[in-house]
């Protein structure tokens, strides 16, 4: 069944398969199932937003989303691999075994039944009335992700000027972006993110509006501005979103610690700017080559200003050990990062075994050695530490030491064979509890 007619007080742009280049071999198999089996329901579907923006732009989308008319619930019944999540935005999502596609329902415009979930700074703190397509439209941030592709007509829906902003390569909100990001500041985020990803200029207002409102965002969630923070260096385009955050004034509201260090001309800050540069590069350059990147690697990056500039201090004035310094700057500064974004343990205890490990590598002797080619965290550490030599931290010479040391035979086999315990005992202490026994009485 294809997609019914929707009725706009829009202006509607609807472009035909003759007139834009998305192709249907282009797109996922199971996104196209998914729209196919929502509308054969009997329901509207669509797919929306970044990947069609991708498509249009000759990019090969990463993911695949699909609004539609039909609620989460609705959308669950038509699909048993389907789970619904969130509070604020409640999603349909459905997984697939090498991919997950995300649906939501058409999103309304605010009402007086819906005005208590809105706070008294205009932020949007439950979103679960549901519209039309053109109150859906209207309802997303970017016009460049306000793009619909009927998949049973093959056509563009474009209802707010997004395939001229591509055109024009511009970032712009729908609607007054003032508003739009008092209902969302994390809007500032992503449009930053945007811009720095498809190398668009981000209109006047738009930006003017950032520079005021970016204060805003001390107001989200630190669980939000943690998962944002993934997004915006994790994705591929960590250097240009860097360069983005820094040019609108938004770096400081993710790290404020880092920031304050990197304003004030204390000893060694050029260092930390180039440190910064460098190892932002390098996260790029993992995922191009498809190698892992990690949030604790990154925040140890991301909060390495702060962290050496404190203890530095304890160490020459507390006399502390460069280790204990290094563990009591490390607390501070990640308890504090944990009010602007959230870290889970997983990820900020081996962040902060990077940085306490990072004296270790002056001691050479052989048991020494041969202890820290074995722990779980010693090639992050290492690779910290060849940061650190690059920018003139760390002794280059003693970096070249550790990396010819692991061209060790002995060293190789000793690693091998720690690595074998370390499976071990993660897979021993993931497994199965034991069901209980059943009473026999019973």
């Amino acid at each position: 069944m294809a997609n019914q007619t929707f009725k706009s007080n829009s202006s509607v742009v609807v472009i035909p398969p003759a007139e834009h280049s998305i192709q249907l071999d282009s797109i996922s198999e199971n996104a196209i199932s998914v729209v196919k089996t929502i509308c054969a329901a009997g329901y509207e579907a669509y797919l929306v937003g970044g990947c069609v923006r991708d498509l249009l732009l000759g990019l090969q989308p990463k993911d695949f989303d699909v609004a539609t008319s039909a609620t989460p619930e609705q959308v669950q019944k038509l699909f048993p691999n389907c789970r619904l999540i969130g509070r604020r935005f409640r999603l349909a999502h459905i997984y697939f075994r090498r991919q997950l596609i995300e649906v939501a329902t058409f999103r309304g415009a605010a009402n007086e039944e819906n005005e208590k979930h809105v706070a008294d700074d205009g932020r949007i703190l439950r979103d679960n009335v549901y519209g039309t397509l053109d109150e859906d439209a209207i309802r997303r941030d970017l016009t460049v992700n306000a793009l619909y592709y009927d998949v049973n007509e093959q056509t563009v829906i474009d209802l707010g000027e997004g395939v001229k902003d591509l055109e024009a390569r511009t970032i712009k909100m729908i609607g007054d972006p003032a508003t739009r990001f008092r209902e969302d500041p994390v809007r500032m985020l992503r449009a930053a993110r945007f811009s720095a990803k498809l190398q668009f200029e981000i209109e006047p207002e738009t930006k003017g509006a950032i520079f005021e409102l970016a204060d805003l965002l001390e107001n989200i969630s630190s669980s939000r501005l943690f998962d944002e923070t993934k997004k915006i260096f994790l994705s591929g385009y960590a250097k240009a979103n860097y360069q983005a955050l820094m040019d609108y004034q938004l770096f400081g509201s993710l790290f404020p610690q880092t920031q304050h260090r990197l304003d004030a001309a204390s000893e060694g800050i050029e260092s930390d700017k180039k440190m910064l540069d460098i190892g932002i590069h390098n996260t790029d350059l993992r995922v191009e080559q498809g190698k892992p990147v990690t949030p604790a690697f990154l925040y140890a990056l991301l909060l390495w200003p702060e962290v050496r500039y404190k203890a530095d201090y304890y160490h020459k004035q507390e006399s502390m050990s460069k280790k204990q310094a290094l563990d009591v700057a490390g607390s501070e500064v990640s308890s504090l990062q944990l009010t602007r974004t959230s870290l889970p343990r997983r990820f900020s205890l081996p962040m902060r075994e990077i940085w306490s490990m990072q004296p270790w590598f002056e001691q050479k002797s052989k048991p020494r050695v041969n202890r820290l080619v074995c722990h779980p965290r010693f090639r992050a550490a290492y690779d910290f530490l060849l940061l650190r030599a690059e920018v003139g931290q760390a002794d280059k010479a003693l970096a070249d030491w550790w990396t010819q040391i692991q061209e060790q035979e002995d060293i190789q086999e000793l690693q091998a064979q720690s690595k074998t315990k370390n499976d071990y005992r993660s897979k021993s202490t993931h497994r199965r509890p034991r069901k209980k026994r059943r009473n026999s009485n019973h």
